[in-house]
């Protein structure tokens, strides 16, 4: 009996020890914070606020400096009519020059607060309640396979090197951040645009989370839309190794 309580003293204050080490090296890792609250993510969340609204202010700017430029360069170029289209004609193409045309606005939301299955569906998980990356993806694909002569996604134009990127159901575009409902614009043949849509085998695998769980679709038919042309840099970015 002696040694059993002898053992059971050591297992005892083994298990305290256990417990104290862990808790160091918690408040440690912790450095002072608690790190059961998402005080840390939401200040990561202001901190990309901060960098999209500044992203927006630059390239704001750029537009305006890219304006000046095109106005000192068409003062007296030397190019011939013919060179002056064909240069248009690329901008037009590059996507950094304005559009004007018949358009269509496809709307994407989340579905609603408390969203519940329809009848012979099975019971939603969150990530069958929200827009995802791959859903914003399919609606431009299919409008640019529509022809569309220029997207536009929320208020930014979309150029050879866009790149539609959700984190969670955050849309990060060029450098700044939005929020559902998302809201794409395309300027071409409205019926070519709409039969686009329609053939989407990723499109048609939206709308049955449509019908099931209420995830927001919403197309409409625009007369006489203007796109703004790209503002933003065109220099390609790439990654270097650490030297």
């Amino acid at each position: 009996m002696g040694g059993r309580r002898v053992t059971g003293r050591v297992l005892t204050a083994g298990v305290f020890a256990l417990a104290g080490l862990i808790f160091v090296t918690s408040f440690n890792t912790a450095k002072g914070t608690n790190l059961r609250t998402d005080d840390s993510l939401l200040k990561l969340s202001d901190l990309i606020q901060q960098r999209s609204d500044k992203n927006g202010e630059l390239d704001e700017s750029t537009a305006a400096l890219r304006d000046d430029v095109d106005a000192l360069a068409q003062r007296d170029d030397g190019s011939t009519k013919a060179q002056d289209e064909k240069f248009g004609a690329l901008k037009r193409a590059a996507g950094t020059e304005k559009v004007t045309g018949d358009a269509l606005t496809v709307t994407l939301n989340d579905a609603p607060p408390n969203a519940r299955a329809a009848a012979g569906y099975p019971e939603p998980t969150a990530n069958d309640l929200v827009i995802h990356q791959q859903d914003l993806q399919a609606v431009v694909n299919a409008l640019w396979q529509g022809g569309a002569e220029g997207i536009q996604v929320m208020d930014q134009r979309l150029i050879s090197t866009s790149a539609v990127r959700c984190v969670g159901n955050t849309l990060i575009l060029q450098g700044r951040v939005y929020s559902p409902p998302y809201k794409i614009t395309a300027v071409g043949d409205r019926g070519r645009l709409q039969k686009a849509l329609d053939a989407s085998p990723a499109i048609q695998n939206y709308q049955l989370y449509v019908q099931a769980y209420g995830l927001g679709w919403k197309v409409d038919e625009r007369e006489a839309v203007t796109l703004p042309g790209y503002s933003g840099t065109v220099d390609l970015h790439y990654a270097k190794p650490v030297e």
